[in-house]
């Protein structure tokens, strides 16, 4: 099996070492085309106004200097020898659950995998101020990880589509399973905007995310990582809202 590895925190995240020793346990076939620097909430932006560089770091590891979506890209046509059978995205740290899924470079790598008919599974690892930091950070994505993507590896999934996986974050032992969940939504209206000045006294201004409200509803993934679970959550990539359809027709028919 020929596994592509990529994510949004770049080449040098210590969240990509926990995916290429989760992807291991699957096989020896290990190609990695990831960011070279963070790329955390650029969503699927692809770059086009200036020229992407592909750098090698050693066998079969390399980063570019753009998007998850160029390193899915570049990883695709430039690096890999033969299309893979499965990409995995991850472990990103800190969650991507709910809607925050649109903002994710780590669910677009995905979504760009799935877009070019590759098995795309993204994993994150959810964190507290507390765990952020420590050495056990991903503890849970590290001994949950290969339970979590064996069988996502032989089942059937329709075209155009991916999965989202999310870790708790509490230590391995205290995981009370894995759940298929729904994706959740959350409450941006209480979203941060923080203002300052910088050294030159000019203003700027940085958002926040700390003050968003999660909505619990039942079957969610953030009802499941908040019961201790962890989230498994099918996405697709058609966004059509089919039961407007109808009415928009007759609208313009009428």
């Amino acid at each position: 099996m020929r596994i592509l590895l990529t994510n949004d925190d770049g080449i040098h995240a210590p969240g990509l070492a926990v995916l290429e020793k989760i992807a291991r346990q699957f096989s020896d076939d290990i190609w990695i085309c990831a960011p070279d620097e963070e790329q955390s909430g650029m969503g699927h932006a692809l770059t086009l106004t200036r020229p992407v560089r592909l750098r090698k770091h050693g066998e079969r590891r390399f980063s570019v200097t753009g998007t998850p979506t160029d390193a899915v890209t570049m990883g695709l046509r430039k690096v890999i020898e033969a299309q893979p059978d499965v990409i995995l995205s991850g472990v990103n740290r800190g969650a991507n659950l709910a809607d925050d899924i649109t903002y994710s470079g780590t669910v677009s790598a995905a979504i760009e995998g799935a877009l070019a008919g590759v098995r795309s599974i993204a994993m994150s690892q959810v964190y507290t101020k507390e765990t952020r930091n420590s050495h056990s950070a991903f503890a849970a994505a590290t001994e949950w990880g290969a339970k979590v993507l064996g069988p996502l590896l032989d089942t059937p999934l329709p075209k155009r589509t991916l999965v989202n996986v999310n870790f708790p974050p509490i230590a391995p032992d205290a995981v009370k399973g894995i759940r298929a969940v729904r994706q959740g939504f959350h409450d941006y209206s209480r979203g941060t905007v923080v203002e300052g000045r910088d050294p030159r006294g000019f203003q700027y201004y940085w958002f926040g995310l700390e003050a968003i409200e999660h909505t619990l509803d039942h079957g969610t993934d953030l009802e499941a990582v908040d019961d201790g679970y962890i989230a498994v959550t099918p996405l697709q990539l058609d966004l059509t809202h089919h039961s407007s359809l109808g009415a928009l027709a007759a609208r313009y028919e009428s």
